[in-house]
């Protein structure tokens, strides 16, 4: 057994492994689960921080289960499963003596199962955005940056849309990834897979009207263009460097565009994930094959796919009347 610490310190040591191995979202995660498990026991009068790690055991996972009845299903879930994997990390570094297999039980046994939810998304309104990126060459430009930006983020969209990249993904493609005579690109996704993904013929238009606008700046950068972000920044901030664009700029792109072209009311209803929806449900509706739809998306497993093979309320009031009212 090594020293035994309180139950705090074990926790802000267990997070920091976690940052170290899993993404940001996920230590965030992470930390707001162990911290609203540190209010249930504080709630007991166990403080956090003076009661040692090894006073406490599996059982107090029905506390943390009870104090989570108010959220929803899946955020319950999400902690347990956040505060199972801190049990887990006691037991393999023998910080405490944690019976596993009755924690999975307790777990098992009194946590509920959340319910089904199909995607939901604004399909007509995606389907107006990349109508409308088209004419983003058309936008007065003040200057060549708020140009490149124009030009940028109509691949962007347009490539969100018919390829399914998650937003991670996207965002991390650099110039020498893709294949442009196949029309592909080789990617390590979720899970640390390898994966094929591929381009449309109007996303590889838009991605060379970009990089062909670019082509002053990634020459100047003295970097080999295979390097190089396949989106970059255009900011005060990157200079005349050739930045990769993060995560937050890659959702402030899908906001800022849904802003400009649908309205302020339509702001954070479109989201980078909401174009992955919509690629997934483009292949069923032109297909109906199931295991295109979940090899395309790289889905795991085809549950997760079934989940996007329903008809929406418009076609069902369209098929509806289709039967009854031709008369």
């Amino acid at each position: 057994m090594v020293e035994t610490k309180s139950i705090s310190a074990t926790i802000s040591d267990y997070l920091g492994t976690v940052r170290l191995a899993r993404s940001e979202n996920t230590a965030r995660t992470y930390a707001n689960a162990l911290g609203f498990f540190k209010q249930v026991l504080d709630a007991r009068n166990l403080s956090p921080d003076k009661i040692k790690i090894d006073q406490i055991n599996e059982d107090s996972v029905t506390w943390m289960i009870s104090a989570l009845k108010v959220y929803a299903p899946t955020t319950e879930r999400l902690y347990l499963s956040a505060l199972s994997n801190f049990y887990e990390y006691l037991a393999a570094e023998r910080i405490s003596e944690i019976n596993l297999p009755r924690l999975r039980l307790l777990i098992r046994q009194r946590a509920r199962r959340p319910g089904q939810r199909l995607p939901q998304f604004p399909r007509e309104d995606i389907d107006k955005i990349l109508k409308s990126v088209d004419d983003y060459t058309k936008f007065p430009a003040s200057d060549e940056k708020e140009r490149l930006r124009a030009l940028r983020d109509r691949a962007f969209i347009i490539t969100l849309a018919d390829s399914g990249l998650r937003v991670h993904e996207i965002c991390e493609l650099r110039r020498g990834d893709v294949d442009w005579n196949e029309g592909r690109a080789i990617i390590i996704g979720k899970g640390d897979k390898q994966a094929v993904i591929r381009f449309s013929m109007r996303s590889m238009r838009a991605l060379k009207d970009y990089l062909g606008a670019r082509q002053k700046l990634d020459g100047a950068s003295r970097l080999p263009l295979p390097s190089l972000p396949l989106f970059a920044r255009h900011d005060k901030g990157a200079g005349k460097k050739v930045k990769p664009i993060t995560t937050a700029t890659g959702r402030n792109i899908i906001k800022e565009r849904v802003r400009q072209i649908l309205g302020e009311d339509a702001v954070g209803k479109i989201t980078p994930h909401s174009f992955r929806h919509y690629f997934v449900t483009t292949v069923l509706r032109a297909t109906g094959n199931l295991k295109m739809a979940q090899k395309l998306a790289r889905h795991s497993n085809i549950a997760v796919t079934q989940r996007y093979a329903h008809l929406s309320d418009d076609e069902l009031d369209r098929g509806y009347a289709d039967i009854f009212d031709k008369k």
